[in-house]
């Protein structure tokens, strides 16, 4: 678990695992819906059925990215503030 905050690192996490298997299942269900065609209309079709997942996946990635980058930024501030105190 990246995120300190535990109830917001939980659902972050869950939505996370969802999104994963929204990959996983649209993949599958697209690449043997178009399986009996030929292989490359079942490749693509996967393809494209796994994209809503892949965005999802992205989109909380740079959530828990950026919550990160904001807490790094937050003990920055404190410890430029406190070499500041000590310059005064």
């Amino acid at each position: 678990m990246r995120l300190r905050e535990k109830p917001l690192g939980f659902i972050i996490n869950f939505l996370l695992g969802v999104a994963w298997a929204f990959l996983l299942i649209g993949a599958t269900t697209s690449f043997f819906a178009f399986y009996s065609d030929n292989l490359f209309s079942a490749l693509i079709s996967a393809c494209i059925g796994a994209l809503p997942g892949m965005v999802a996946i992205l989109l909380l990635e740079y959530i828990i990215t950026s919550k990160e980058k904001y807490e790094e930024l937050k003990k920055q501030t404190k410890l430029l503030e406190q070499l500041l105190e000590q310059h005064k």
